[in-house]
């Protein structure tokens, strides 16, 4: 053929082979990011508790119980109550006080406690998998300083937390590649199958989520428990993971997974051996008699029965897979799961149809000349009809995890969800691009640059005209004419040396002219720029889709918000809160100001000092002050306290504990005679 373009130059060679390598890389990183962002965020929320966080109780309570908004697994030392010196006050023994749709546990308490600030800390797992853990304060008579501090490391999160969200990842792109590219052969290029890019693509694939799935397996005991990466030799913990919903999972995907290796023995065995083959050993029947139509006809029955098995076990064993996740996750628990665990499993299944096949064909664009142009317009209509369901099956999703608009703005699961939507509209954009170019391909003739042969046993861009998946390669040139033109490919020299010479040379020729072929077509090359495209896209969109599964959905969070917990409760101002209040008791030398400061203004144990002052600035001794902290909001309160007088008119108290953030009310009671007293106010923002 005739080229009707110029060749491209060295330069350019260079960058059309750097730039989707670099562009890879990039996505890849920046997935990565994503991934291992942070620890994976509660998704069963605590959504009360007897005692209430931050309470002042006037006696010592027999039990301490949490309640949480969906069902959790605890053991015997999942909820421990430590005292000021953090000593455990609790039994050990849980209790389970679930009751139809309440879910609620709790422990018992030692008789007898003493007055003072007691810290409880909490750890389980959620329904949906996932570790949840938590820690509050509550007091006894009056608040205490306490030598407890509260959990630094949330469960799920550190070194171990980040490793299993790798391996999240992975099975994630595994299993999207794995299932996208079989399906991109069974439906779009049969003769795919005997592609070994293709082969390899596959297959690398099923490695990379046998080996995530094993490692999410042995991870487990840590990820949930200590956070130990030494954990994962603890055996009575991986029986203990077995005999879970999330173990059982894991191991049906992996016996699913051993099926699935079967299923692609067949797919890269006899089926490919037919498609590379033809119509497998009826070359010499020319179809002229009754019977060697007849046999033509059987042949055929047998390869649509094969195409036909491998279609419906390919479906069981992908949508066994996807079953894994949907039936250990967020679609497991919440509102109808009935419906929610179908649902997810399309969802996933159109994923990897649409992801997985464009990587299969990103691949074959990118290594195999030979790719019919047909086998791009089939591919364009599955990406279409992949699209539509994601968009049925996300906006449900959506609408059962977040719930409402306040969800969907002001949650990290809402804005993540909204990351999503916007790198789904880009895909389409991209999309409809390659749509474009896949029109133009259709339209153009194919091309070669001048003097470029077919390599030998390679098929030829085919024409215009579609081409059945399942017929016949035709070879433009026989290998007898190759060798004819290269008298390299004649007999092998005796010296071995010159033989690997010769051989190396035939490989890099071979390379040279499927480069050529590939890059002498500019709508292919347009189509395989705007394909990379998409891919890197799609990396990114994997990899927020991952963070997501391990984000606290947006109904839990809002629920949590309204509880007053979360992680408002950890922030920390710049500096210490300082307050001035002007006072007049009504008697002689009744007036002055009271200066506080309240030190370092935060939630857990502060220092108040008091400062009373005379109008002229000079300290005002006074027989009395007493101070009172409440936090409306939540019904907390008023926390009394008597400072003790430092010099005169100064007086300070330590170890005040203030247990929630939020607006706090202070009131400051000056009594500056036997019968002449008043009590000043003042709101201060804590956290």
């Amino acid at each position: 053929m005739t080229a009707t373009a110029p060749a491209p130059s060295t330069a350019r060679h260079r960058a059309a082979a750097i730039l989707p390598r670099l562009a890879l890389v990039l996505a890849a990183l920046l997935a990565t990011l994503f991934t291992a962002a942070g620890p994976a965020a509660a998704h069963a929320a605590l959504t009360a508790s007897d005692p209430k966080e931050g309470a002042v109780v006037a006696t010592a309570p027999a039990r301490v119980t949490l309640s949480f908004s969906e069902q959790v697994a605890m053991g015997d030392d999942s909820i421990r109550v430590l005292d000021p010196q953090g000593k455990r006050v609790d039994t050990g023994e849980l209790r389970d006080m679930c009751s139809g749709s309440t879910v609620r546990y709790g422990t018992a308490l030692h008789s007898g406690l003493p007055d003072g600030t007691y810290t409880v800390a909490w750890q389980a797992v959620s329904a949906d998998s996932h570790p949840v853990s938590g820690a509050f304060t509550f007091s006894i008579g009056a608040p205490s300083a306490t030598s407890v501090s509260l959990p630094s490391r949330e469960a799920g999160g550190g070194p171990v937390g980040i490793a299993y969200g790798i391996a999240r990842y992975a099975a994630y792109a595994g299993f999207a590649v794995l299932v996208g590219a079989c399906a991109f052969v069974l439906l779009c290029w049969r003769r795919g199958a005997a592609q070994r890019p293709l082969q390899k693509l596959v297959l690398r694939a099923w490695v990379t989520l046998t080996a995530a799935t094993l490692a999410m397996l042995v991870l487990r005991t840590p990820y949930t428990g200590s956070g130990k990466f030494a954990d994962v030799l603890d055996l009575t913990g991986l029986r203990a993971v077995l005999e879970t919903k999330t173990g059982a999972s894991l191991v049906s995907r992996l016996l699913l997974l051993g099926a699935a290796a079967l299923f692609l023995a067949v797919l890269f065995g006899a089926y490919a051996r037919r498609q590379a083959g033809g119509t497998d050993g009826i070359e010499g029947i020319d179809g002229t008699g009754a019977a060697d139509r007849g046999k033509r006809a059987e042949k055929d029955k047998e390869a649509s029965d094969l195409q036909f098995g491998l279609g419906i076990g390919g479906a069981v064993v992908a949508g066994g897979i996807a079953a894994t996740w949907a039936l250990s996750e967020h679609a497991s628990t919440g509102i109808q799961p009935g419906v929610a665990m179908p649902v997810d499993i399309l969802h996933l299944l159109a994923v990897a149809a649409w992801l997985g096949g464009l990587t299969a064909l990103l691949v074959a664009l990118h290594k195999v000349p030979s790719l019919e142009r047909e086998a791009v317009r089939r591919f364009s209509r599955v990406a279409f009809t992949s699209v539509l369901v994601l968009t049925v099956t996300g906006l449900y999703q959506s609408w059962r995890q977040v719930g409402s608009w306040s969800a969907l703005t002001g949650t990290g699961y809402g804005r993540l969800l909204l990351i999503k939507a916007g790198l789904v509209a880009v895909l389409v954009g991209i999309g409809w691009v390659s749509r474009k170019w896949t029109a133009r391909l259709a339209e153009a003739p194919a091309v070669l640059p001048a003097g470029v042969e077919v390599p030998a046993g390679r098929v030829s861009p085919p024409s215009t005209a579609g081409s059945d998946p399942g017929e016949a390669p035709r070879a433009d040139v026989s290998r007898e004419t190759a060798r004819a033109a290269d008298p390299a490919e004649g007999a092998a020299p005796e010296d071995p040396k010159r033989a690997a010479q010769l051989a190396r040379q035939r490989a890099a020729r071979e390379n040279a002219r499927e480069r050529q072929a590939r890059d002498a077509d500019p709508n292919r090359a347009g189509l395989r720029r705007s394909v990379l495209a998409e891919a890197a896209v799609a990396v990114v969109l994997l990899a927020v889709t991952t963070v997501l599964t391990s984000t606290e959905p947006g109904r839990t969070a809002e629920k949590e918000a309204g509880r007053g917990s979360g992680a408002a409760s950890t922030a920390v101002p710049d500096r210490a809160v300082k307050v001035t209040l002007p006072f007049d008791t009504g008697g002689p030398a009744g007036k002055g100001s009271v200066r506080l400061e309240l030190d370092p203004g935060r939630v857990g144990a502060n220092t108040v000092h008091l400062w009373v002052e005379s109008p002229e600035g000079g300290p005002l001794d006074v027989p009395e002050i007493k101070v009172a902290f409440t936090l409306p909001a939540k019904d907390i309160g008023p926390l009394p306290l008597v400072p003790e007088r430092a010099t005169p008119g100064h007086w300070s108290a330590s170890g005040v504990q203030l247990p929630l953030t939020g607006e706090w009310r202070i009131d400051v009671t000056v009594r500056t005679s036997d019968i002449d007293q008043t009590t000043v106010q003042k709101t201060v923002k804590i956290g």
